[in-house]
């Protein structure tokens, strides 16, 4: 279930066993997506399903098991529904028959600690009407939007839409420029792609297809080349007002690129629009102060074969032990999955850029390890900080 493999807005919807989950899936999108059945515990682990929700974003809706499920198992897929808070941006909270107790409130108070925006549907109407104290009283008490429904007409579709979009935070809609703030019209911007083993045939990875349709967006001049291209480049005499390259070869265009012209990552990038950049330039040089023994952790947002020169399984450990001379032991992690160790465990944790996953997915993977203590960084902040050029490859963002 927890596989980084989308990167849009995600919407779990969590409610006792019966409430209607996968009804009101079904309902929302028009189509039977969902298992329905009279018979209580009929979803049992989490079941993703696509939608696109007009004039808002194509959407994750996450089907969950019911979150008053008993016995053993039960509490297994209570377990699993609640491991989903971490990766949703909205949440939609199921009751019926003017049921709201402890099940519901255990769902809140873990999305008031992740910061996720939830609003509440009454389901079932059509059997019980929403009573009008509860209404007041939940909208009172959690300041948000309740709807009283009944999955048997979509009469208030539209109104369910209309409040997704109404509490979306606004990173789930809108996509901002990436480099809009440093680059403007008539830019060149240099694109440095080299192409080894690790690039997917006959074509591009995903980072710097985000970058390159961002240029165009900034109605940028992109120019893109490969490593071995580099000093060439620069001997036509054009001056670029960035260069990307891929994190992997700063070891090898450092000292090709003039000093005046800025330089960074594909990954710094995207952990600049997407990461904790802040705590990624706090976390980073603690590299140095890596001890013999120290346990690394190696997140990655998706799951993919393994190379001889894959970046977070080969280079970036071996970059590591080289530079700091020390005895370091490694855990990787694909997707969400869950952690194996005590975050606590970990002398810091190093994230891919994260182009597989969400903003809110990837800050809530970040957020134990920050809450105690533990240096993070990113793939391309290491790898900058291995070739001691990490001032330069962060200095254009730290200006702003």
């Amino acid at each position: 279930m927890k596989q980084g493999k989308d990167n849009k807005p995600h919407i779990g919807i969590y409610g006792r066993r019966n409430a209607g989950k996968s009804s009101l899936i079904n309902c929302l999108s028009g189509q039977n997506i969902s298992i329905v059945s009279d018979h209580k515990g009929t979803t049992t682990d989490p079941v993703k399903r696509s939608y696109e929700i007009l004039g808002y974003a194509p959407v994750i809706f996450i089907d969950t098991a019911g979150i008053d499920d008993e016995g053993a198992t039960g509490q297994l897929r209570i377990q699993k529904s609640l491991d989903t808070l971490e990766i949703i941006d909205i949440a939609i909270i199921l009751i019926s028959n003017n049921e709201f107790g402890e099940f519901e409130r255990k769902i809140i108070d873990r999305l008031k600690e992740l910061k996720t925006v939830f609003f509440i549907i009454h389901n079932k109407s059509d059997i019980a009407p929403l009573d009008n104290k509860l209404k007041t009283s939940l909208e009172t008490e959690f300041n948000v939007p309740v709807i009283d429904f009944s999955t048997l007409n979509r009469d208030k579709v539209s109104l369910v839409f209309d409040t997704i979009k109404q509490i979306a935070p606004e990173n789930t809609w809108t996509f901002g420029s990436l480099l809009g703030d440093i680059v403007k019209k008539d830019d060149i911007v240099l694109l440095i792609t080299p192409i080894d083993s690790e690039a997917p045939q006959g074509r591009m990875i995903l980072p710097q297809v985000q970058v390159l349709r961002d240029c165009l967006d900034n109605h940028c001049m992109a120019m893109l080349i490969q490593d071995t291209e580099v000093e060439e480049f620069f001997r036509q005499g054009i001056k670029p007002r960035l260069a990307i390259t891929d994190s992997q070869v700063f070891h090898k265009v450092k000292d090709l690129i003039p000093k005046d012209v800025p330089l960074t990552s594909f990954s710094i990038v995207l952990a600049r629009s997407k990461g904790d950049f802040t705590n990624y330039l706090k976390g980073t040089p603690a590299i140095s102060k890596l001890k013999d023994g120290d346990k690394i952790l190696m997140l990655e947002s998706c799951s993919h074969h393994v190379s001889c020169e894959d970046i977070g399984r080969v280079k970036i450990p071996n970059g590591l032990k080289k530079y700091t001379g020390k005895q370091l032991t490694f855990t990787f992690v694909a997707g969400l999955d869950s952690i194996p160790e005590p975050i606590t465990d970990f002398a810091m944790i190093i994230q891919c850029g994260g182009c597989m996953v969400t903003r809110k997915q990837l800050l809530n993977r970040l957020k134990p390890a920050v809450d105690a203590g533990i240096p993070i960084s990113n793939y391309g902040m290491t790898l900058a900080y291995l070739s001691g050029i990490f001032d330069k490859a962060v200095e254009v963002f730290k200006e702003l």
